[in-house]
C-alpha cells in the first residue's frame, strides 16, 4: 500500500472544470454476469468463478494497463479501511469476504468485484468532467462485454441486484465543497430541492455514511427508464446550479462578514500550519475553511495538496504510514506533520 501513498490518485489534481468547488465527477455502471446468481445469493463457488471470469476479462484492456489486483479475502480490515478511504471501494464492498478490486493506473479507473453487483467499474475525474468520464467508462464496458456476457434484458436493460440500478446501471456523481451555503444555512433547503429533482445527496463515502468537511456527493437515484445521456445531463445541469448557488453564498458572506471569513480562514491555516496534535475530523473542517479561502482570493495554495490531504490525513492512511502501533496522540502526531509537509511542499510551488 504505501506505493499508493506514494502515488497520489489522478483525479485528485485540481485541474478540471469548476475544480475549486467540485473535487471530482465519478461515473459507476452496475453489471452481472449472465446464468450466475446475484452475489448476495451465490455460494463460495459462484463468486470464485467470477472472480476468476473478471480477471480473464481484464486481460490486455487497454484501459486497465499495470492494473492492481487486491484480493478482499487476503486484506486486514486496515487494506480494506485504506481502499475505502481512497474511494477505491465501497464500505459496503469492504465488508465481503470473497471479494476483489482492480485499481488502473493512477487509479482513474477501478472495479469493484462481488459488492452488490458482480463488477462495479468505476471512473474518476478532476472537477465537474462527467461527460468526460462518460467517453472513458463506456469504452471499458465495451471492452469488457466483448470477454464476459452480461446479464441483460431487452424489456429491463441490464439486470442488477437492486432495483433502483436496473436499466443503465449508471451512477452518475459528483463530490461537491459547499461551506458558504453552509455557513449562511442555505444548504437545507438546497439538499431539499436536490432530492426533488430526483437525485440523491450522501457523505464522504456514499451511501450510509455522514457529511465531513462541508462535502458533500450527489447523484441520481434510479436508471431504469432514462437514458445514459439524460442522467448525465441532469446531475450536470443540477450541479452547475449549485455552484451558482455557493458562489453567490460566497460573494454575499465576503461583502456582510469579510472580516469574520478571513478570520476563520487564516485561524484554520495557521492551525493547519502549527498544530502538533490533530484528528483527522478536525483536519477535515480546517481544510474546508483554507479551500474556501483560496476560492475568495484570500490565500494562494494549489488546489491539488488540499485534495491530496483529503485523503493523506485518514486514519488507515496515517496508520499505515507509522507501521507499528501507537496511541491516537501518537496518530494525531503524526498527522500534524503529514499536513504541514505537504502545505509547505504546496507553498514552494505556487
Amino acid at each position: 500500500m504505501k506505493t499508493f501513498l506514494e502515488n497520489p490518485a489522478a483525479w485528485l489534481d485540481g485541474k478540471g472544470p469548476a475544480a475549486e468547488i467540485v473535487i471530482s465527477s465519478r461515473l459507476r455502471l452496475a453489471r452481472n454476469i449472465v446464468r450466475m446468481p446475484f452475489t448476495c445469493w451465490a455460494k463460495e463457488k459462484y463468486l470464485r468463478e467470477i472472480i476468476s471470469l473478471i480477471k480473464d476479462a481484464i486481460k490486455n484492456n487497454a484501459f486497465l494497463p499495470n492494473a492492481t489486483i487486491v484480493d478482499l479475502e487476503q486484506a486486514d480490515s486496515l487494506i480494506r479501511q485504506f481502499l475505502v478511504e481512497r474511494h477505491l471501494i465501497s464500505p459496503e464492498h469492504a465488508k465481503s469476504k470473497i471479494a476483489s478490486v482492480v485499481i488502473g493506473d493512477k487509479e482513474s479507473v477501478n472495479i469493484m468485484v462481488n459488492e452488490e453487483d458482480h463488477l462495479r467499474i468505476q471512473t474518476f475525474s478532476s472537477g465537474l468532467q462527467l461527460n468526460a468520464a462518460w467517453d472513458v467508462i463506456s469504452k471499458i464496458d465495451d471492452r469488457m462485454s466483448e470477454k464476459i456476457e452480461y446479464a441483460f434484458s431487452s424489456e429491463w436493460g441490464y439486470l442488477t441486484a437492486c432495483p433502483t440500478n436496473v436499466g443503465t446501471g449508471l451512477r452518475a456523481s459528483v463530490m461537491i465543497h459547499l461551506p458558504a451555503l453552509s455557513i449562511t444555512k442555505q444548504i437545507g433547503k438546497i439538499l431539499q430541492a436536490v432530492s426533488h429533482l430526483g437525485l440523491a445527496i450522501r457523505g464522504l463515502y456514499g451511501e450510509g455514511t455522514e457529511s465531513s468537511g462541508n462535502l458533500f456527493q450527489i447523484s441520481n437515484q434510479v436508471t431504469l427508464g432514462r437514458q445514459e445521456e439524460e442522467i448525465l445531463d441532469n446531475v450536470e445541469k443540477t450541479t452547475q446550479k449549485i455552484i451558482h448557488e455557493e458562489q453567490s453564498a460566497r460573494e454575499q458572506i465576503l461583502k456582510q462578514s469579510r472580516v469574520q471569513i478571513e478570520d476563520r480562514v487564516y485561524r484554520a491555516m495557521a492551525l493547519l500550519c502549527s498544530a502538533r496534535i490533530i484528528s483527522a475530523q478536525e483536519v477535515m473542517e480546517l481544510l474546508s475553511a483554507v479551500r474556501l479561502g483560496v476560492g475568495l482570493n484570500l490565500l494562494n495554495i494549489p488546489i491539488k495538496i488540499l485534495n491530496e490531504l483529503l485523503i493523506s490525513v485518514q486514519p488507515a492512511h496515517i496508520q499505515i504510514l507509522v507501521e507499528d502501533q501507537q496511541s491516537p496522540i501518537e496518530k494525531d502526531m503524526v498527522r500534524a506533520r503529514v499536513v504541514q509537509k505537504k502545505i509547505m511542499e504546496g507553498m514552494k510551488n505556487v
